[in-house]
């Protein structure tokens, strides 16, 4: 069986400011805010508003980088970056505040753990990252908006109890898909590892998935 051909980007645009950039580093700011604003005041309306607007900015920033080809490394880096940081920022908050078990946080952070060590093997062959990947996306979307969910539901009555139901419902279908992804990642690594020579000094290329 022959092996795949490795994953190779092509980048439209080697700019830093460009709209889709601004966005994702927006993105990127709005999680110490989202994070002062669970621990802090405990504002978790206002919190989940800045999650929702992350999200839009989400979707938007990866819309205009494609249909401006403004598609860039730095983009690429940005984008995983900000979805990894906003769900262990939640966890971690809504940890600290005794809403979530501290096993949940366990588990979502070994997965980020588990895809750090993959970078140096993914080094050794040109790549800083891989492509996020839709189940990926699919679990990033779940969890952020299953924890308010579950925070609501820390209450009482009919309402809070259904909130709570739903909200555990997407906080196992996100971290099972987070998880997925990752093993997705994992078997991506092992691929590019076995189907592609190292590549080290000034020849290596500036691939970036």
């Amino acid at each position: 069986m022959r092996p795949e051909p490795p994953l190779v980007v092509t980048y439209e645009t080697d700019r830093v400011w460009t709209l889709p950039n601004v966005l994702s580093l927006l993105r990127l700011l709005g999680v110490p805010l989202m994070v002062w604003l669970i621990i802090g005041p405990q504002a978790d309306r206002l919190a989940f508003l800045v999650m929702a607007l992350a999200a839009l900015t989400d979707w938007l920033d990866g819309h205009l980088a494609r249909s401006w080809h403004q598609t860039s490394r730095l983009g690429q880096m940005l984008d995983p970056i900000a979805d990894r940081l906003y769900i262990v920022a939640v966890v971690v908050s809504l940890t600290i505040r005794a809403i979530i078990p501290w096993w949940l946080l366990v588990i979502l952070v070994g997965r980020e753990v588990m895809i750090a060590c993959l970078v140096p093997a993914l080094k050794t062959r040109g790549y800083s990252s891989l492509p996020v990947h839709f189940l990926g996306k699919a679990g990033t979307f779940c969890l952020p908006y299953a924890l308010p969910l579950v925070r609501s539901g820390a209450a009482e009555g009919e309402v809070a109890l259904l909130a709570r139901v739903i909200g555990w419902a997407f906080v196992f279908w996100g971290a099972g898909l987070y998880w997925w992804s990752g093993f997705l990642y994992l078997a991506q690594t092992v691929r590019l590892v076995r189907s592609m020579p190292p590549v080290a000094g000034r020849d290596r290329p500036k691939l970036l998935g």
